[in-house]
């Protein structure tokens, strides 16, 4: 009979230290997201040539390789890339550049 109550109260216990830590990671997230947000630009670019499904998976491969890109969404309809990117490591002629040179001309949509 003490075997149950021993593994409820360690349970309890366990339960309690992890809901006194868990307040502290999400303000630690929470600024690192502010500071990460403050280093990020989103560009959307035209994009030439995509024709089939495979062409966005290509844009947003060789898009996802440049320093400092974060992130790539492609609309196959709209033709357009959104790339948010850090403007201190990649610029959107880099952006741009890579996927002009694999044969998708790209250029800033703005």
């Amino acid at each position: 009979m003490k075997r149950p109550l021993t593994v409820a109260a360690l349970a309890v216990a366990l339960g309690s230290v992890g809901a006194l830590s868990a307040p502290v990671i999400p303000i630690f997230a929470a600024h690192s997201e502010q500071a990460q947000a403050a280093d990020v630009e989103t560009v959307t670019f035209a994009i030439e040539n995509m024709t089939c499904a495979l062409c966005p998976i290509t844009v947003r491969t060789v898009m996802e390789q440049v320093d400092g890109v974060r992130s790539v969404k492609i609309d196959f309809d709209a033709k357009t890339a959104l790339v948010s990117f850090d403007p201190s490591v990649a610029t959107a002629e880099a952006i741009a550049a890579a996927s002009t040179d694999i044969g998708y001309p790209a250029k800033p949509a703005d």
